[in-house]
Parts: structure tokens; sequence; C-alpha cells
């Protein structure tokens, strides 16, 4: 540096500090205020700063600041928060004089330190985290104007969808594995399912959420069984801070062509939502009704392709929260009735009507409460009480006489609870080392006319993890769980290891092991079921599954505003339950265990953001094991065995671009779903047997929405969904690979829908 310019810096510096230290003298007011989150709810370490000051806090978990001994005249506050757009506003202070400020967040258009919770011991980022979570975001579900929480997972990577139309139940597949093999969380704790699908997604509130993590791999250590796959773990809205909040929706949706406003065809949905807080006490309370007509598609008469549904959604929630302690007790509720209308018989002029009438009650309460800077507790527990009921009756057409049906399992009850207790503690032995160790207790129970007795099965879990970090770079987290089954012998311990490995400042590697352990869940034990589309057989002589997967990805944020994440997989599946022909009786499906299964494949997650343009572009290929192979030591196939994987290739993209001018978001979402390839074994006509090549076909999905805010407190949401007007894919199998199958094409959907929607928030401070 030029030695003339040197002691004029010096004496620059000397005098900016000496101006510093006599305004210092003249400190003599402050400010305190609360900072939202664009939904209402407190935002817990915001960084508050006053611009061209060293002056500075955080906010604590409810939001609230104080910056004091402030100079008389006007500042420049400055508010930022991972995940949310920086604020800047000026404020007045006067001489001895208390100012107050409020403010609210908007969600950032570049997530990429989003900040998450599944798996982790306390909130953190995304960046920091050793396991790769995927978030779905409250815009982004606001933006798809989806009326179920498959309506915003079915452009994601990976997920898959099938149909039983006969039932109207959705199963989801993740990574190549079915959804039996997938955990279902609500707030962190797991959902009830009837059956083998994981019907249980299309039975919560979308309007409920606040986001959507997704974590990849077997999760057992932390979550027990059922997470052999991966977890989605539903995490609802918390109440704000404001003293009062009050928001609805309303949207109107065709069903292909089909539409009647407020009734009958089409999609109909109508939400209303309270907060209220006083004091550290907070109550919130919503409703929800969701119509849908059904759709009549190839189907006379008065059949539908997709049944009629109809849900009644209600939850409640009463929290308290201080610095150190939140405490809160939520039920959820569910009503949902499906509408089976048979084809009338033109002898009797009668024809058979089935209802499927669901109640589900998910009453859960949860705590946090910091003791110390080290030590944290969490507990939680929750009771479900799920029945599926079905009713059959006969219609006659010409009186409209409805009589109950007194054939076999036509009237029937099944029901199923389950209690979660779980309870953790957080640990920080130094800067360096973290340990949680925690218990996990699992009850369930079932009964009814095609349950198999009144069985039960109770899980006892012991687990403890460590998070290390030796350098600054490095981050370890070992784990083991120790469990006690009562029905089945599991492992003496399930180990994992987790592992994340800054390479760069910018680049992160991440590479982890996990044993997996699942007991035969009492749907796949017990459950019995026959009726004209199905013949199902419970097996309670099912083997325990257990699993070795291996994962690693690499993380490459180039800058604050582009991300690209390169993921692989390799899991291996042993004792695998699927379905397969009673030995007794070839015209009825039942569990089986396969003697190996195995899934691989890579991902690309590309998340950029570049003017006013928002933007995820990904691609995935998964591969799944070749189940004939396992066959090669007792048959004998002509022509040799085909490869050992069967792979399917996918894309998406989500895009968003703001047009300021107008004020208005304009989104496009799309994915394209490769071929889904398998292998039946087939005899031949000289006594022999044969692989075939079966296939379910490709196609694409996309989505065009516009979301408008049109006055102070309302949005408009306007778009077209599925714009290809996918129904149905071509199915060369003469099954779709499962016991709620039929043989030819596949459904997807209703076709192309239009859709409108109209919603209300309104928060009073």
């Amino acid at each position: 540096m030029n030695n003339k310019i040197t002691p004029l810096l010096l004496f620059g510096l000397f005098a900016f500090l000496s101006m510093h230290n006599l305004s210092a003298q003249q400190l003599n007011g402050s400010v305190q205020g609360t900072i939202f989150l664009s939904d209402g709810s407190p935002a817990p370490f915001a960084t508050v700063r006053v611009k061209g000051t060293e002056v500075g806090t955080t906010t604590n978990k409810a939001g609230n600041f104080l910056l004091d001994k402030l100079a008389e005249g006007k500042h420049e506050l400055h508010i930022s928060m991972i995940g949310y757009e920086s604020v800047s506003q000026s404020i007045r202070i006067g001489n001895n004089k208390n100012t107050s400020f409020t403010t609210r967040l908007n969600p950032s258009k570049n997530q990429l330190n989003e900040v998450v919770v599944t798996g982790q011991y306390e909130p953190q980022s995304l960046r920091k985290s050793v396991y790769n979570v995927r978030v779905i975001d409250s815009e982004r579900i606001r933006l798809r104007g989806a009326v179920n929480v498959i309506g915003v997972l079915n452009n994601e990577l990976g997920f898959r969808f099938s149909n039983d139309n006969t039932l109207g139940t959705t199963d989801v597949q993740l990574m190549g594995m079915s959804g039996r093999n997938v955990k279902i969380l609500l707030d962190g704790l797991p959902m009830v399912d009837r059956g083998d699908t994981r019907e249980s997604l299309n039975q919560i509130d979308v309007n409920s959420i606040e986001r959507i993590e997704i974590v990849e791999g077997p999760m057992s250590v932390s979550y027990g069984s059922d997470a052999l796959a991966g977890v989605i773990n539903i995490i609802t809205r918390k109440p704000g801070n404001e003293r009062l909040g009050v928001t609805a929706r309303v949207q109107e949706e065709t069903a292909n062509k089909e539409y009647k406003l407020l009734n009958s065809q089409g999609v109909h949905l109508q939400n209303v939502g309270v907060t209220w807080q006083k004091k550290g006490w907070n109550i919130s309370t919503g409703v929800t009704n969701n119509t849908f007509g059904g759709w009549q598609g190839l189907s006379e008469g008065r059949a539908k392709d997709w049944l009629p549904k109809d849900q009644l959604f209600g939850h409640g929630k009463v929290g308290y929260r201080t610095e150190n302690v939140n405490i809160y007790y939520r039920l959820d509720a569910l009503k949902e009735t499906l509408l089976s209308q048979g084809a009338e018989n033109v002898n009797t002029h009668q024809a058979s009507d089935q209802k499927y009438i669901t109640h589900r009650y998910v009453h859960q309460l949860q705590g946090d409460w910091k003791l110390s800077d080290r030590l944290q507790l969490n507990g939680q527990a929750s009771y479900t009480d799920y029945q599926r009921r079905t009713q059959t009756t006969i219609l006659d057409l010409t009186t409209g006489l409805r009589t109950l049906s007194l054939g076999q399992g036509e009237q029937d009850i099944s029901k199923f609870t389950s209690q979660t207790y779980r309870a953790t503690a957080s640990y920080k032995v130094s800067s360096a080392v973290s340990v949680q160790p925690g218990i996990d207790i699992n009850l369930d129970a079932s009964s009814g006319a095609r349950i198999l007795g009144s069985p039960t099965i109770n899980d006892y879990a012991f687990f403890v993890s460590s998070t290390l970090n030796p350098t600054a770079r490095v981050s370890i987290r070992p784990g083991l769980r120790f469990i006690k089954n009562s029905v089945y012998d599991a492992p003496p311990v399930i180990p994992s290891l987790n592992t994340k490995f800054a390479l760069a400042n910018n680049l992160d590697l991440r590479l982890a092991y996990a044993r997996g352990f699942r007991s035969p869940a009492l749907r796949e034990l017990y459950f019995n079921f026959f009726d004209a589309s199905h013949s199902i057989r419970g097996n309670p002589n099912l083997k325990a599954e257990n699993s070795n997967s291996f994962n690693g990805s690499l993380a490459w944020q180039a800058s604050p505003k582009f991300k690209s994440t390169l993921g692989a997989f390799y899991n291996v599946f042993n004792n695998l339950i699927s379905y397969g022909i009673d030995p007794s009786d070839p015209r009825v499906s039942m569990n089986i265990n396969i003697d190996k299964f195995k899934t691989t494949g890579i991902t690309l997650e590309n998340v950029f953001s570049w003017k006013d343009l928002q933007a995820t572009v990904g691609f995935s290929y998964i591969g799944r094991y070749n189940n004939l192979l396992t066959q090669t030591d007792t048959i004998n196939y002509v022509g040799g065995m085909p490869p050992s994987f069967m792979w399917s290739p996918e894309v998406n993209t989500n895009l968003t671009y703001t047009l300021r001018k107008i004020d208005t978001k304009v989104s496009f979402f799309y994915k394209y779903s490769g071929k889904r390839p398998s292998y039946l074994a087939t005899a031949t006509t000289d006594g022999n047997v044969s692989a075939t090549l079966t296939e379910i076909a490709a196609f694409h999905w996309a989505d065009l929405t516009l979301t408008k805010p049109i006055a102070k407190y309302l949005t408009l949401t306007t778009g077209i969904k599925n714009l290809f007007n996918i129904t149905r894919l071509a199915n060369s199998s003469t099954d779709t690979g499962g016991a709620h199958s039929s043989s030819g094409p596949a459904p997807v959907s209703y076709g192309r829908s239009y859709f409108l929607g109209l919603s209300f928030q309104w928060y009073k401070n």
C-alpha cells in the first residue's frame, strides 16, 4: 500500500471511531417489535440490524426483539432470515422513547437454505443437515392449486402413484419401492392405514400444510418400521404470534368435461380457518369440505370410472409457549365417503351400490423443553382411531326403495387403533459432540369381520445417535436402534451411519449406510379382503423384512441462486413382502416374502433463480430388480434370463415467473415418467418357461397456473391441470402388479381439468 495513503487511512479510521464513541454517549432511545412470517407465524432467530452501525440482535422463538440505547433520529432497520426475503424499513427514534415495530417476511425466491426438522436434533438449514432432504414449501403448494397431497407430489422425482378405481384408493411408490415401505408422518408422528396402500396420504387436509419434507433412503434408526424406502413428513401450519387471524379458500374445478357449480359433478373445495394468540397461549381451528363428483369415463349407465368422494376435514389445536417451553395438543378428524354405484340389472331393475365410509381421529400431544443451551427434551404421544365401514345396499330403480344386502362381507367394519409414545433428549457435550438418546413405543391393534381374530403388535425401541464434528468441514452421525417386538425377533441392533464432508465452501459430499428392519403389519398378517374385484388373504406366516442401503449425494452451490445435487442409491432387501399367488388356491392373492429385491438409481436436481424466474429441473434413472432371477434354481428359462434390473427414467421441472408490473405469478409444472417395465414367467407350448417383457407406457404430465392478488386480503388462483389429457396408460401386462390391480390399461387421472380458486388472509396484531 502507498506509504502516503496509509497514515490517511489510519487517521480516517481513528476519526470514525471517535465519532462512533461520541454518538454512543448520546444513545437514549429504543425499538422493540415482532417479526412474522407470511402466514402469520412468528419468525424465530431472524437477524435485526441497524444499518451503518454494529447494533443488532436476533428475534426469540416468538419473533420478538429489542434494540435499546439508540440515538435520537432516523434509522434504517435491516431484517433477514434464512429462506426469506430481507426487509429494510426506516424508523424514527424519539428522546427517551420506546418505538414499536412490526413487519412480515415473505418466502425467498431462493429456498436453498430452507430450514428442515425431519431427522434433525433441532431445526437446521439444508446445508448443515447430514441427510439429503427435499422440501416442498408453502409457496409451491399454494401455486399448484392442489386439492390433495397427491396433487402436490405427483410431479416430484421418484414418485409414482397407482390407482385402484374399484376402491377409490391411491398408493405411492418412492424410488422404486412400494408404499408399504414408505413412512408417512404428520408432524413427525406416524399415520395409520387399513391396507397395504398409503391411502392416508390422501386423507390429510392440504389446506393445513405448511411444508412437506422428504428423506429418501431408510430411516429405521430414527423412525422404526415402514421407513425402509424413505420418510414423507407432512408438517402442519403453526399458529402465529398475531392476536387474531382468519383464512378461507374456495376452489371449483372440472373433472374433464364434467362440471356443475358447487354441486355434483367436478371438484368443489371450501375451507375456513381461525387462529388466536395471547400471552403465550395459542388456539387454531379449521374445517375443509372437499367433494369430488366422480367421472363417468368409459363406464356406462350408473357406473363411473372414478368413484365420487366426499371428504370432511376438521382440526383443532391449543398450545402454550414461552422462551424455553412449547407444548400443544392437536386433533385431526376425517369423515370420508366413497360411493360405488352398480349397473342396473335389466331383468330385476335393481342395482347394488356400495359405500365405503371412513372415520379417522388422530390425537397428538407434543412438547419441547429447553433446560439449558446444552440440554433439550422432546416428548410426543399420539392415538389414532381408524374405522372403515363397507355398506352394501340394493336399490330398486322402479320404486326407489333401498334395502341392505345380506351377502357375505357386504356389511363390514374394520377397526384399527394405534398408540405412539416417543421421547428424546438432545445434549451438547461440546461444540464438536452432541448426543440424542430416545425411546419409541408403538402399540397397534385391529378387529373386524375381515380381520382374523383381534390381533395386536407391540413394538418397543431404544435408539441413540450422535453428531460428531471433528473439524468444521466434517460431520459424522452414527446411530443405533434396539428393538423388542411382541411377534418378531428383531436383529440385536440396527445401525446407521450418515456423514457430510464440506469439500469446499460451495461443495458438500454426503455418504450414508443404514440397516433396515420392518416387521409385517397387522394388515399384511391378518386382513382378508374378498369382493367382486379383489381376492386377498393375509399371511400369518410372513417373515420380517430387512435391508442394507447405501446412498450418497454431491451438492454444488455455485452461487446463492444456483444449487445442483447429484445423488445415487443402492438398496438390497431380504424377505421383501409383496403379493403372490396362494399355493392352495391360484385364484387368491396373498402377501408373500420375496427372497431378494434390489433398487438402484441416480438423481440430478438443479434449483436456480434468475431475475423474476425461479426454477427446478431434475432427472432420475431408477432400476428395479427382476424378481425372476430368484427362481433360476428351480425353473429353466428358454433363451436365458433378461437383465438383472429394469430401468425407468424421469424428468421434471417447476417454473415460476413473476410479472411484477401486474403482480402476477405464472407457474408451469411438468414431469415425464418413462416406461415401467417388468418381467413375467410364462409357460411355452413345449412345456418350458420363458421370461415375457411387459410394460406400462410412458406419459407426460403438466399443469399451468396463474396466481394474482386482486385485493388487500384476496388472492386469485386459476389454471389448467393435466394439459396432455392423460386418463389411462397402455399396459401389456395381464395385471398392473398388485392385488389391488386389474388387467387392462392402468388408470392415471380423469383427464384435463380447469380450476378457479379464491383465497382470503386477514391478520390483526
